[in-house]
């Protein structure tokens, strides 16, 4: 009988000690969704990636056209821009991190 009751009790402590753990995720859980709400981050980003879409779209087809006029100076002038930010900021994160 003894046995039973210690091994309630060990239950009982490991319930109790569960549910705790529980009621911590789940008040993060909705405090996360509560910020992300408040903040309307979710409709932002994507408002702001379905602008980058559209910028970088055409972004690429003024430049095929460029392309195909046959302007390879532009084009090169174009790629070596590209190529010089991508550097910059290869190095400028270098620096940070």
């Amino acid at each position: 009988m003894g046995d039973a009751y210690e091994r309630e009790q060990q239950n009982n402590a490991l319930l109790n000690s569960l549910s705790s753990k529980v009621s911590a995720l789940r008040s993060v859980t909705v405090d996360i969704y509560d910020n992300a709400r408040d903040q309307e981050t979710l409709d932002n980003a994507n408002d702001v990636f379905a602008s980058f879409s559209t910028s970088l779209k055409g972004s690429a087809s003024r430049l095929t056209r460029m392309a195909k006029q046959g302007d390879t100076v532009a084009v090169l002038k174009v790629a070596g821009i590209c190529a010089g930010v991508g550097v910059g900021i290869w190095l400028v994160l270098g620096w940070i991190f």
